[in-house]
């Protein structure tokens, strides 16, 4: 894995020193940053920055960086996360019958290209349980309907918790979630078949075809309440021709859907992407 670090993902309003303040309580706990980036929104007001340091040599226990920065950070108005490189999140992955994503998910994760622990899968179709049991992750059939919703999803919760999930992939689950499971488990990336904000719901690739456009497009998302319209982590195209039926979009939207959402999952799991608003900042 490497050296052990310290990830701080920060966004205040913007004023000045502020990068001067954040890099003096590094080096003045004896910290070696190893990576900084920073954006800067005139709109919004806002500063808004990664901060990476070696652990090696730092003064601080890990349980008092964040009390010790917060008598820096409150005064100066902002919000922050800190993470460190080592911590390896739980994820499950919801899916329905179509495996591309799933596959591609974990394939990168057999390959080492996820740091991230999947102990569940789960359905509400039983289609892909064989491939659970192939790569040794537990699998459970939720069906859900409109008269089971309500109790479907409390169960889901139950799982959640029961399997210490950190983040939910939707990696082609065909279900809508309500609010209510949002309020209560918010940490949920979702891939969506179209570049949105263009052919939000279903069938997008119909009606993508119906309208002849000529790019086709995949964005991967954190989930809201609005439908497909959370913040926007990771988006890519691939160009069609007016000789491409739907069959064909379908084919040549899938290989997008899968790289996009990959990419989407690993830069969340790398602690790259602050959320502000309803937009995303994504360091390199």
């Amino acid at each position: 894995m490497g050296e052990v670090t310290a990830i701080l993902l920060i966004s205040c309003p913007d004023q000045q020193g502020l990068v001067a303040k954040i890099a003096n309580f590094i080096y003045a706990n004896g910290g070696n940053i190893v990576h900084a980036d920073q954006h800067r929104d005139p709109e919004a007001g806002l500063f808004l920055s990664r901060i990476e340091w070696q652990l090696a040599g730092f003064n601080l226990p890990r349980e008092l960086i964040d009390p010790a920065f917060g008598a820096i950070a409150r005064p100066l108005g902002a919000t922050w996360e800190l993470r460190f490189s080592d911590d390896v999140p739980r994820l499950a992955i919801w899916v329905s019958r179509q495996d591309h994503c799933l596959l591609d998910l974990l394939w990168r994760h057999r390959a080492g290209e996820l740091q991230a622990e999947i102990p569940l899968i789960l359905s509400n179709h039983p289609h892909l349980q064989a491939t659970a049991e192939q790569f040794g992750i537990d699998y459970h059939h939720v069906p859900i309907s409109k008269d089971t919703k309500a109790a479907q999803e409390a169960h889901q919760l139950e799982l959640l918790r029961q399997y210490a999930i950190d983040l939910v992939v939707l990696a082609k689950y065909m279900q809508i979630l309500s609010p209510g499971f949002i309020a209560e488990f918010p940490q949920i990336i979702n891939i969506h078949h179209s570049f949105l904000p263009a052919f939000v719901g279903a069938h997008p690739y119909h009606r993508a075809h119906e309208r002849g456009v000529k790019i086709i497009g995949a964005t991967a998302h954190y989930v809201t309440s609005d439908l497909d319209a959370g913040p926007i982590i990771e988006q890519d195209v691939a160009r069609i021709s007016h000789r491409d039926d739907v069959k064909e979009l379908i084919r040549k939207g899938k290989d997008v859907e899968r790289l996009t959402l990959a990419r989407a999952v690993r830069l969340h799991l790398q602690n790259r992407v602050l959320v502000y608003g309803n937009r995303t900042v994504v360091f390199g």
